[in-house]
């Protein structure tokens, strides 16, 4: 089964896997985040990030493999009151503009070692000059934990790699070690993660 069908599955059968509220580290970014211009969230799924950027007034598009997930994206910024922008795609093939956003959002986006180099290369170029890239993915020491993310250990996400895939932007935190998630019923628990926040120099 293909990963879109994968996801199309999943969010038919559990609806709000993740919740309506945005990533708390996201959401903590808040005062520092742009006020007005272009952002993207990454692998948004059900759309609680991308609705809450627009909410604050930013000009969204979220991007995810599944089509059932954006539906829902879509219907949750409809009863908002915001647009959203959806595209359903893989993010290797998609369409990257350069230099078109002025915040992106990788929250919870675990991608094959290949992959996740030519997407976080092709986000640091998507970046407009002085926009910020705020991330949050699981580390290796999540393994054998129930609050969430992906079993296979090439997927997740090391202090070390962030510092490697953004490295020509500056970094204005990049942590890892243990939080507590209480995002839908999927994110629930003590929790290892990489998490961090760079912007693109002027």
């Amino acid at each position: 089964m293909s990963d879109s069908l994968a996801w199309d599955a999943r969010y038919a059968a559990q609806p709000w896997m993740f919740g309506q509220a945005p990533n708390r580290y996201l959401e903590s970014w808040g005062p520092r985040l742009p006020a007005r211009g272009r952002a993207l969230a990454l692998g948004d799924g059900e759309g609680r990030n991308g609705v809450w950027l627009a909410e604050r007034g930013l000009e969204v598009t979220a991007v995810d493999w599944s089509a059932t997930g954006l539906g829902r994206a879509t219907a949750l910024a409809e009863s908002r009151g915001v647009r959203l922008a959806t595209h359903a795609a893989d993010l290797v093939q998609w369409s990257w503009p350069d230099a078109g956003f002025d915040l992106i959002a990788w929250i919870f986006l675990h991608l094959p070692p290949a992959d996740r180099e030519v997407v976080a290369a092709r986000a640091v170029q998507a970046l407009a000059p002085g926009g910020m890239l705020v991330l949050e993915c699981f580390s290796p020491a999540q393994n054998g934990r129930r609050s969430g993310g992906p079993r296979e250990p090439a997927l997740l996400w090391t202090r070390a790699m962030a510092d490697t895939a953004f490295a020509s932007l500056d970094t204005l935190e990049c942590l890892e070690g243990g939080v507590l998630l209480q995002e839908g019923p999927k994110h629930q628990g003590v929790a290892e993660v990489v998490r961090g926040c760079w912007r693109k120099p002027e």
